[in-house]
C-alpha cells in the first residue's frame, strides 16, 4: 500500500469525498482535497513537532499528521470520488515527505489528476530532495501552486527542532534557496510559506519572517501550534490566543500590502504593540474576519480552497483558523482579545 498506486488523506477530505462518515462544526466545508504521500519506510525527517517523525514511535501509515488521521485509499478510487463531487472540490494538494522515491511520484501523480480531472492542484513540496528542474516538471506536469513548510521562524529554532540538533537532513539555507527558485518558476504569488506560530519565537522574529516571505514574492500560510502526541514537542502547550491574533493580523497586512512590518511597533519582548494604521482602518480590517480565516491555495474564483477545518484547534475550543468567515459573535471575541492594539 506504497504511493504512487495508494495516497494517504487528511480526515476532512475523506469525509468531503465520503470514504468517512462525519460532520463540520459549525456546517464548515473542505473544498481542498489534501493527499500525503506514503511508504513503508516513511519520511526521513525528524522534526521534533511531526506527527511523521522517525522519532515517533509507530507504523507511519498509522501515525497522525496535523492533529488527525491519515487514512490511505487506492489512487484511482480517489480520482473517481473527486470525479463524482464535481464543484464540491475545489483544488486537490498533494503533500510530498522526505523520501528520494516522492520525486517522481508526485510527478506522476499530477499528470494522473491532470489528465482525469479539471480540478487545479497544489503541490506541498520537500526541499531537502528536490533540484530546480524538479519544480519546473511539476508545473509541466499541470500543478499550478506550490507550497514550503518553514514551520519554524528563525534559522536557530529550525536547526533546533529540524536539523543539526534532532539529526536531521533539512537545512534553512536549502529551504530558502528553494522557496526563491519556486518563486522564480511559479510566478509572484503563487507559493506558500507555512509557517507555525508557538515554536519559541517571538511575535517580532515571525513577522520579519512573514515580510521576508513577501518581499520574495510569496504568502504566508499560517498555523497554530498544536502538540502531536508521542511527538518530541507533546509536552508543549498552544501559543497564548493573544499571541496568535496579533501575528495573524499582521500576517494579512503584510499579505495584502497594507503595511509592512516595519510599519510595526514591538515592545522589548518582541510583541506587537502598534500596528503602525489608524485605529478606524485597522478596526474595520478586522470586522471583515478576514485576517482570521485560513491561509490557504485558493480555487478557481479566488477563494480559499484549503482551509483545513480545525486542523490547529478543536472544535470545542475558540477556533484559531477559521474555515469559514467569522460571525458577528466571533469577531467580538477577537476584538477583546486585541485590545491592546486597538486603543
Amino acid at each position: 500500500m506504497e504511493s504512487p498506486e495508494f495516497l494517504r488523506m487528511s480526515l476532512a477530505a475523506s469525509m468531503t469525498l465520503g470514504f468517512k462518515n462525519g460532520l463540520f462544526y459549525r456546517d464548515a466545508k473542505s473544498p481542498c482535497i489534501n493527499v500525503l504521500l506514503t511508504y513503508e519506510s516513511g519520511c526521513a525527517g525528524n522534526c521534533s513537532y511531526c506527527g511523521l517523525s522517525n522519532k515517533r514511535e509507530g507504523v507511519y501509515d498509522d501515525k497522525s499528521f496535523i492533529r488527525v488521521g491519515w487514512p490511505s485509499y487506492q489512487l484511482d478510487d480517489i480520482i473517481q470520488k473527486i470525479d463524482e463531487k464535481g464543484e464540491k472540490v475545489s483544488r486537490i494538494c498533494i503533500s510530498m515527505i522526505t523520501n528520494k522515491r516522492g520525486v517522481k511520484d508526485t510527478q506522476y501523480l499530477i499528470r494522473q489528476f491532470q489528465e482525469k480531472l479539471t480540478v487545479p492542484i497544489s503541490i506541498l513540496i520537500a526541499p531537502t530532495v528536490l533540484e530546480k528542474e524538479d519544480l519546473e516538471s511539476f508545473k509541466q506536469a499541470g500543478s499550478d501552486r506550490i507550497g514550503i513548510s518553514f514551520d519554524a521562524a528563525t534559522e536557530e529554532l529550525f536547526e533546533k527542532y529540524r536539523g543539526k540538533e534532532v539529526h536531521g537532513p533539512h537545512q534553512w539555507s536549502r529551504y530558502w534557496k528553494c522557496f526563491e527558485e519556486a518563486v522564480t518558476t511559479f510566478g509572484i504569488g503563487m507559493v506558500g510559506a507555512h509557517l507555525i506560530v508557538g515554536l519559541g519565537e517571538n511575535e517580532e522574529e515571525m513577522l520579519r519572517t512573514i515580510q521576508k516571505v513577501s518581499d520574495i514574492g510569496g504568502v504566508t500560510h499560517l498555523f497554530s501550534f498544536f502538540p502531536e502526541s508521542s511527538s518530541q514537542m507533546s509536552h508543549i502547550g498552544q501559543p497564548p490566543i493573544d499571541q496568535y491574533r496579533r501575528v495573524q493580523l499582521g500576517c494579512y497586512l503584510i499579505d495584502s500590502h497594507v503595511a509592512k512590518c516595519s510599519d510595526f511597533t514591538f515592545d522589548p519582548c518582541g510583541k506587537v504593540i502598534s500596528f503602525g494604521l489608524p485605529q478606524e482602518k485597522l478596526l474595520s480590517i478586522i470586522e471583515t474576519g478576514l485576517p482570521f480565516m485560513t491561509g490557504g491555495c485558493p480555487d478557481k474564483n479566488g477563494n480559499v480552497s484549503c482551509n483545513r477545518p480545525y486542523s490547529n484547534s478543536r472544535p470545542s475550543e475558540e477556533i484559531r483558523n477559521f474555515p469559514f468567515i467569522p460571525e458577528k459573535s466571533d469577531i467580538e471575541l477577537i476584538k477583546k482579545v486585541l485590545e491592546g492594539v486597538l486603543w
